[in-house]
Order: C-alpha cells, then structure tokens, then sequence
C-alpha cells in the first residue's frame, strides 16, 4: 500500500470503529433495559470489536510513523485528556464487561435488576464516549500541545 494510502487507511478504520463502537454502547444499554439478553450479548460484542479496532488504529496512528508523529501526541495535552477519558470510560466498563462475560458463561445468573443498572451505565459510557472526538479535534488542530 502506497505511504499516502495506510494512513488514510488506518483513520477510515479508526472512524468507523468509532461509528461502531457508539452503536454497540447505545444498542447494548437499550437491550439491557428490556432485558433482552440476545440483544445485548450482540451489541457487547460490536462494542468489544469496536474497541479492539479503536486501540489497534489508535496505537498506530500515535506510534507507527503515520500520523503526525509520537513527539506531538505525547507533547499534547489534549491528548493525554483523550487518554484520561478512555481510561475512566474503562473504568465504568469494568464491571458491566465481567458481568456479561460471567452471563455468557453462565445463563442461570442473568438478572433483570443488575442488567436495568448495567444499561444505566452504559448509558454513562455513551456520555463519556461521545466526548472523546471533541477533544480527539482539539487535539489534532494543535490545542493543548
């Protein structure tokens, strides 16, 4: 692939990750509310895809040479922000992230009052969530650094 062609790449995958992490949060706090565990399973793994895309890119747009260079995300203020809020996004995401994994493990422990508080935060994620491209823009216009 010519050097002009991977980085587009690589930030068309970042974007759509994005796209596709939002609908997994949004679709998984949803079919959590109804209790509809099929549902929600399906929209954790579009978030848990998602994830694994955004860090991937991400990873390689800061650090492999194709973007603007690790000195000027590292000097960024606006990037360490974005960090700070993928980390408490995790945070939040912990507990929902081992609960669902026990439940595919186990289908008996399933319950509607800890998915209703399941949904409430990934509704909290997708506020976090939504965030992080305003500062992922400030940071890429320079602001911070």
């Amino acid at each position: 692939m010519s050097p002009v062609l991977l980085p587009a790449a690589v930030s068309a995958l970042h974007i759509l990750g994005v796209a596709l992490g939002l609908l997994g949060i949004v679709n998984r706090a949803r079919a959590l509310a109804a209790f509809d565990m099929p549902a929600a399973l399906r929209a954790d793994n579009a978030w848990g895809i998602s994830f694994l895309l955004l860090v991937g890119t991400g990873l390689a747009r800061a650090f492999a040479g194709l973007e603007k260079g690790s000195d000027f995300y590292l000097g960024s203020a606006a990037f360490h922000a974005k960090l700070g809020l993928v980390a408490l996004l995790l945070l939040v995401e912990l507990w929902p992230m081992i609960t669902l994994i026990r439940w595919r493990l186990k289908p008996q422990l399933r319950d509607a009052a800890v998915a209703r508080r399941m949904a409430t935060l990934s509704r909290i994620e997708v506020g976090l969530y939504v965030l992080i491209p305003f500062v992922a823009a400030a940071m890429a216009r320079g602001i911070g650094s």
